[in-house]
């Protein structure tokens, strides 16, 4: 058995999920975070999903699936707790149990396609 070898994929598969979610905050904050008032607008909601639709597309055919699942997922749910946290109703918990449940099922499902079709080509992953 090979040592000292566990660490480094560890190493990296971390700084993978840690930098999906700092990216998926980051965009978040970028698309989302100048409404201080109001709902969002449509083409907010539309420019965050298809630039977080490339990130995570890029993640799987790098075959960073887990990656891009979990490190968006997290980043957007931590990115959805720090913006609407301030609301003294505390309904916003639902909101973000929403934004967790329904990042983390997108996520898996566009990973799950792009490594589906990936698989076939020669060059996919590298």
């Amino acid at each position: 058995m090979r040592r000292g070898v566990w660490w480094k994929k560890s190493a990296g598969r971390s700084v993978w999920m840690l930098g999906m979610g700092v990216v998926a905050a980051g965009l978040w904050t970028g698309w989302l975070g100048g409404t201080e008032s109001g709902p969002y607008e449509v083409w907010q909601v539309a420019g965050l999903v298809l630039s977080l639709l490339v990130v995570v597309c890029w993640a799987a055919f790098r075959r960073r699936v887990v990656a891009g699942v979990a490190g968006t997922t997290a980043g957007m749910t931590v990115a959805a707790w720090c913006d609407w946290s301030d609301d003294s109703t505390g309904l916003f918990v639902i909101g973000v149990a929403l934004v967790l449940h329904g990042s983390l099922f997108a996520t898996a499902l566009v990973s799950t396609l792009v490594r589906y079709v990936a698989r076939g080509t020669r060059w996919a992953g590298r």
